[in-house]
Formats: C-alpha cells, sequence, structure tokens
C-alpha cells in the first residue's frame, strides 16, 4: 500500500502545524503559505490541504487580521489515520473493500474479500495508533533500529516521506 502524494503532504503539514502550535490546541494561528515554506510542499497544495484538514476538523481556520489555522485538538489527540482519511476517505485496501462498490469480475465467488475487512481494520489501527505528537520529536535510535530490522528487505519499497522527513 502506496499514500498518495495528497495524503504524505497531509501528515507532514500536519506534523509541522503540530511543531509550530506546540501540543496546545490555544496556541496561536499559522498561515498556510508559511507551513508550505517550511515543508516545501507547493502554496496552492498547502491551501488546498488546509481547506480538506480543517472541514475534517483537524485544523480551525480563520480569516482576517490575526487569522490562520491552528491545530484544533492537541496533536497528541491527532492520529495518523484521521489525518489520512481526510484526505483520501476511509482506509481500503482494495476498491471490494469501499462500501457500495460492485465493479469486481470476482465479486460473489472471491474466497478472499470476507475477510479483507479484518485487514483493513488492522492498518487502520496501527495508523490509529500513532499519535501525530509522535511525529513531533525524533525518533530514539533504538526506535529507528528496531523499525529497520522489522523492514521487509526488498530493495524496491519506498518508505513514505512522512516517515521521518519534515518536507
Amino acid at each position: 500500500m502506496r499514500l498518495s502524494n495528497l495524503a504524505d503532504y497531509a501528515v507532514v503539514l500536519m506534523s509541522a502545524a503540530a511543531r509550530q502550535c506546540g501540543s496546545q490546541v490555544g496556541s496561536g494561528p499559522l498561515h498556510a503559505a508559511r507551513l508550505a515554506e517550511q515543508t516545501g510542499i507547493p502554496g496552492p497544495t498547502a491551501q488546498k490541504l488546509v481547506s480538506l484538514l480543517a472541514r475534517a476538523g483537524l485544523l480551525v481556520a480563520s480569516r482576517g487580521s490575526g487569522g490562520g489555522v491552528r491545530l484544533a485538538r492537541p496533536a497528541a489527540a491527532i492520529n495518523i489515520a484521521e489525518i489520512i482519511e481526510a484526505v483520501e476517505g476511509p482506509i481500503a485496501l482494495t476498491a471490494c473493500c469501499d462500501e457500495g462498490r460492485h465493479d469486481c469480475g470476482f465479486e460473489g465467488s472471491c474466497q478472499i474479500q470476507p475477510h479483507l475487512g479484518i485487514v483493513n481494520g488492522a492498518v487502520r489501527a496501527a495508523l490509529a495508533d500513532i499519535s501525530l505528537a509522535t511525529l513531533t520529536v525524533a525518533p530514539a535510535k533504538a526506535e529507528v533500529a528496531g523499525a529497520l530490522a522489522a523492514a521487509p528487505q526488498d530493495k524496491t519499497t519506498a518508505t513514505p516521506a512522512f516517515a521521518g522527513a519534515t518536507s
């Protein structure tokens, strides 16, 4: 499974917002242009993401002088699954997992489809266990070493940009 660039950028933008705002909801607002500058995300894309994330209730946007965006909740109360779903919709590994989709040629005879809900639930739960606050601090060396040891050894698999990058 690979995140879309937009979902990846959303996680990067939210982690930058969390670092700037701190973990307190009452912190002052930021400007999308500043977040774009800090992360390297193009300005129009940052604006689009701010809109999507605000619509999902993860950011609060205010207009006028002194306006901008801020986290809607403390970073520790926002998880990665919420951010991804704000941009991509419900997490589903295959199209047949989406509610109402009936366009699979194997529908009715597939032995795996009834079990994919368990897989989707496990993936979503794993992402929901990672708070935005976790991405605002550098991981301990032991955590990085453990993650590298547990990672597949397939050299063609790329790590998502949010897994440690800031831009």
